[in-house]
């Protein structure tokens, strides 16, 4: 009986093998159908690769930009980040420039002179590419994107690559043993790789850092102990030991070929159980509406599992829920924020924005930062610090902050009178205060000191001090104060959520040329300006659903034109009836054309714009009402329907 059991049992493991070697020679059979040049990839040219990964990407960037000749006349390429000598690509270089979609894993089959690759802070997910055919390559740096699976053991034939960054990707498994001696630098970290680092020369000679983030990594030169665990290999070696030593003999062999049968076939079926409900409860997400009303529960803040340490940073005294509050004052706990209810002001792109009254009464806005670049709780103090340090009266600075592996929240003092934007493009009804002359030059001056003070005493190393400087991001408290918010954010948020989102971006250098600088924000500011004079709402910070203007474009060819008297806000027009006011209105305009101009170098500084309006004289004797009441509507893009003090942008 028990030697027919076992010839059915090898039977049937002999047909499922034979099954299992028809099927992968079928999809061998199809994949190479579908891509015949990785056979022969000789046969087909670099510009042929490149319009094929062309067509992987999404977005406008590649469409715009991937034009024209590519490598044909004088090694020189029309197509944004490609390089060519000698007619043939030499590098590609496509950094935090929004791209998404997967790259067919032998893309880069042709091109076989490539010798650099970067990819970095974009949205391409995937598994890794196949580097077989690119022997030439020095530098690859596909780091911040979502790529997942396993490292490519293609990598470990690159025997004059010097860079590897593959850092901030979802990749799983274990380390390919890299021992290439020309290896300078190597990235692993925030990824979900497993197992223990391989022992050689090359990965030992590198910082505990290039490994940090994956919590199934363990040794040298970790601080993690592997307690036992094998490697895939001392594993393999200790089953053939096992197998010589007679211990799977007879009647056990059987036994342990039937279990482990049934177990193939149980986890199989949970596998694929668990990846249909996957698939629909994302189907069932994607289907659900954004809802912005208010939410009658607690937001729920995750306690932090890293324990490492036993004493938080910034005097915490260990205990990791605890808010760390920036100055002295009406300071609260973690947990009064969750017994509190909080009401949704808006869902941002950089996290999702709340108002919480407080036991005692006091008002506050928390904002759950998302789209974060990889940093340490060091990295992250250190810059929330920077930016709480700097004191101004027109600055809205955080209050505190918590900081955990899963939420990072900045606690804000809740700014009662709403914002510019609702002021300005609110609804104009018979009810409607007008918005004088006097108070939107108040206003401007206002935010031009704050900007002048935050471009002189800035001290993190982000290129633009503010970089989302519009009229959503301009506050008024309870007492009127102009307050400029959301400054500093570039150096939090990741480089293709800031291309994307952030005011800064859609200047003229960047969109030519890929560049950012303090005179971006002047930029902004001059577009603030002309929001102001005109009423109309720049294209770069229009809600959903409603049609900007560029300003900036718009306002040049009024004044070229000698239209000019178009261009004011009827609303400060009406009731301009003073000479001085006039001249002061024209020479705002004057400011914030010279501020809008296309050539950064020929922009004013922010000192130079602060002293410029600051001596333009406010009339006292004007009504100082209009700043105190109004009926402010939400927009679908600014928070502040009931006088939000944040903005979710």
């Amino acid at each position: 009986m028990r030697s027919h059991l076992s010839l059915i049992l090898i039977s049937a493991d002999f047909l499922y093998l034979i099954v299992l070697v028809f099927c992968s020679a079928h999809v061998f059979a199809k994949d190479h159908m579908h891509h015949p040049h990785r056979a022969q990839y000789n046969s087909t040219t670099d510009r042929d690769t490149l319009h094929a990964l062309k067509g992987n990407f999404n977005g406008s960037f590649i469409d715009t930009n991937w034009s024209g000749s590519n490598c044909c006349l004088n090694d020189s390429s029309t197509w944004f980040g490609i390089q060519c000598l000698n007619n043939r690509v030499i590098g590609i270089s496509l950094e935090g420039v929004g791209l998404s979609g997967e790259v067919d894993a032998h893309a880069f089959a042709n091109l076989t002179e490539l010798s650099s690759l970067s990819f970095k802070n974009n949205w391409i997910s995937g598994t890794l590419m196949n580097f077989s055919s690119n022997t030439m390559l020095v530098r690859v740096d596909l780091s911040s994107n979502m790529f997942e699976g396993a490292i490519s053991n293609s990598l470990l034939s690159l025997q004059m690559m010097e860079s590897l960054q593959l850092q901030d990707n979802n990749l799983i498994g274990p380390i390919p043993g890299f021992s290439q001696k020309s290896l300078r630098e190597f990235n692993v970290s925030n990824n979900n790789l497993l197992g223990k680092i391989p022992e050689t020369d090359v990965l030992q000679s590198f910082r505990d850092l290039s490994y940090s983030g994956n919590p199934g990594l363990c040794g040298s030169p970790t601080l993690i102990a592997c307690n036992g665990a094998m490697t895939m290999s001392e594993a393999d070696d200790e089953s053939e030991s096992n197998m010589s030593s007679g211990i799977f003999k007879g009647g056990t062999m059987l036994v342990i070929l039937i279990v482990l049968d049934v177990i193939a076939v149980v986890t199989l079926a949970l596998f694929f159980t668990l990846c249909y409900k996957k698939v629909e409860n994302i189907k069932q997400q994607r289907k659900k509406p954004v809802n912005i009303e208010v939410v009658n529960k607690n937001f729920e803040v995750d306690q932090d599992r890293d324990s490492k340490s036993t004493t938080a940073i910034g005097g915490e005294n260990g205990n990791k829920r605890r808010l760390v509050f920036l100055d002295r004052g009406n300071e609260f706990e973690l947990d009064d924020l969750l017994k509190a209810s909080a009401e949704m002001l808006g869902k941002g792109n950089f996290g999702n924005v709340y108002k919480v009254i407080l036991d005692h009464g006091q008002e506050v806005v928390v904002k759950r930062l998302r789209d974060l670049r990889p940093l340490s709780r060091e990295e992250f103090v250190k810059r929330i610090r920077a930016l709480a340090d700097l004191k101004h009266q027109n600055l809205l600075s955080p209050l505190a902050y918590y900081y955990s592996r899963e939420e990072k929240l900045l606690v804000y003092k809740f700014a009662a009178k709403g914002n510019l934007f609702n002021l300005i493009h609110g609804e104009r009804g018979e009810n409607r205060i007008p918005f004088k002359w006097s108070s939107r030059l108040r206003v401007a001056i206002a935010v031009a000191r704050g900007m002048e003070f935050l471009h002189a005493n800035t001290k993190l190393d982000n290129a633009i001090p503010h970089g989302n400087l519009k009229s959503s991001n301009v506050l008024l408290d309870e007492n009127q104060k102009v307050l400029v918010s959301d400054h500093a954010l570039a150096s939090l948020i990741t480089l293709p959520i800031s291309v994307q989102q952030m005011s800064a971006y859609k200047c003229p250098e960047y969109q030519h040329c890929r560049k950012v600088s303090r005179k971006t924000d002047v930029w902004c500011y001059g577009s603030l300006l002309l929001e102001l004079l005109t009423g109309r709402v720049p294209s770069f910070a229009a809600p959903k659903g409603t049609n900007g203007v560029d300003l900036s474009s718009w306002a040049h060819r009024a004044v070229r034109e000698e239209w000019t008297a178009e261009i004011f806000d009827p609303e400060i027009s009406r009731y301009c009836t003073r000479r001085h006011e006039a001249q002061g209105m024209m020479k705002l305009l004057e400011l914030a054309l010279w501020c809008c101009d296309k050539s950064p170098e020929k922009r004013p500084d922010m000192h130079q714009v602060a002293r410029e309006i600051g001596d333009m004289k406010v009339n006292e004797l004007e009504d100082e009402e209009d700043l105190t009441s109004f009926d402010r509507s939400l927009t679908e893009d600014s928070i502040s329907t009931n006088g939000s003090g944040i903005i979710v942008e």
